[in-house]
């Protein structure tokens, strides 16, 4: 007995004593919770591999547009330099000015060339001859090294004139004259908040989505539902229908904060935005659908909804540009429907893109939407009906 009385006194004086079975018993917990490992384990692994692999501030194979007026020896020399430098990337030649221009807005070029047609006739005749070029200024980062490059570009091609030449020259020989496009004060805001705006986007819809579905589930109301003749597709358009109003509205508030509070301009039209913006809120809302599928309550919903946010602030162009990332994490990027909000939003509000420059963004959107609610239609009826 005072055995007994002994290992009660010694268990009370140990301030460690009972943790070795709740210790035991969290080690079960956690092994039986899937999604908890998943996000613990690999989710700083993830991060790492983006950061290490995906992510490239150094900006290089800027897309560049080139309307060569001249079409000369000395303006292909001048070409030649820029292709040779491996910061810009020539994707294509127009024949016009206003060509050039749409290339811009439309996002398929970052950079416009233009070498006027007396190009070389100035060189010969040992005046200055002048290069226009226009920068998407939407990406800061990108539009400080297309100056900063093509100015030195411009210099090195003179200095090599002066000393190879024998004419007499009272200035350089070829000067670049950059010009900076939609964004001419760099402010970081009028790049980084139409990004944030599609990114909080997307985790609303999910979120809101498969969490509600969850809900329904853990409550036994979802199961009551199917005892009354509503179909499983309506009974699925209906859960979704009101979150898809709810995003619009938030939408709007949220554009409303961007101009009004950070002095973001909406060059393009706000009724071509709010159409464009319909497969994307589509494809979310079956993406949480399937989410809710797999999740068993709504904790693991919510993990599942916070697991897409990573790729979308790192892979989608949000940040940092996708032309910088390695062949395989562009293909990746083209696989998450943000992308192709972001490059909306930025064309619509920064560059005042029309429905001919975005119309494959929304094609690509339309036809995810179409699979994602397919997918999880089916997978929703497997498993509740």
């Amino acid at each position: 007995m005072p055995d007994n009385q002994d290992r009660v006194i010694v268990k009370r004086l140990n301030p460690f004593a009972g943790m070795v079975p709740v210790l035991l018993k969290e080690a079960i917990h956690i092994r039986r919770d899937p999604m908890a490992l998943f996000f613990i384990l690999f989710m700083p692994l993830m991060q790492l591999f983006l950061i290490g692999f995906a992510i490239n501030t150094n900006v290089r194979d800027i897309p560049t547009v080139v309307f060569d007026a001249a079409k000369t020896q000395e303006s292909q020399r001048l070409l030649n330099r820029f292709v040779n430098s491996d910061d810009f990337k020539i994707v294509s030649f127009v024949d016009s000015e206003e060509k050039l221009n749409r290339e811009i807005i439309a996002g398929r070029a970052r950079v416009g060339l233009k070498i006027p047609p007396d190009y070389s006739r100035k060189l010969l005749a040992g005046d200055t001859a002048n290069i226009l070029v226009l920068v998407d200024g939407s990406d800061s980062s990108v539009a400080g090294e297309a100056l900063n490059v093509s100015n030195a570009i411009a210099f090195r091609e003179s200095l090599e004139r002066l000393l190879d030449g024998n004419t007499i020259r009272r200035a350089l020989p070829v000067e670049a004259r950059p010009k900076i496009l939609f964004n001419p004060d760099s402010k970081s805001a009028n790049y980084l908040i139409p990004g944030m705006i599609a990114v909080l986007m997307q985790m609303m819809t999910v979120l809101l989505t498969a969490i509600a579905i969850v809900r329904e589930r853990e409550k036994g109301t979802l199961e009551q539902l199917y005892m009354t003749p509503i179909k499983p597709l309506g009974l699925m358009m209906g859960k979704i229908i009101p979150y898809a109003v709810l995003t619009y509205a938030e939408m709007l508030v949220l554009l409303t904060f961007m101009r009004w509070a950070f002095g973001v301009p909406i060059r393009g039209s706000l009724p071509l935005l709010m159409v464009l913006i319909i497969p994307f809120i589509l494809t979310m809302l079956g993406f949480g659908l399937l989410i809710s599928t797999r999740a068993h309550s709504q904790q693991e919903a919510m993990q599942g909804a916070f697991g897409t946010l990573m790729p979308s602030i790192f892979l989608s162009g949000y940040i940092f540009p996708v032309d910088t990332m390695p062949i395989q994490f562009q293909f990746i990027s083209k696989l998450i429907p943000v992308t192709y909000l972001i490059q909306i939003f930025r064309g619509v509000i920064l560059r005042g893109a029309e429905l001919q420059d975005l119309w494959w963004q929304a094609v690509v959107l339309t036809l995810m939407a179409v699979f994602m609610i397919a997918v999880a239609a089916r997978r929703f009826k497997k498993r509740n009906g």
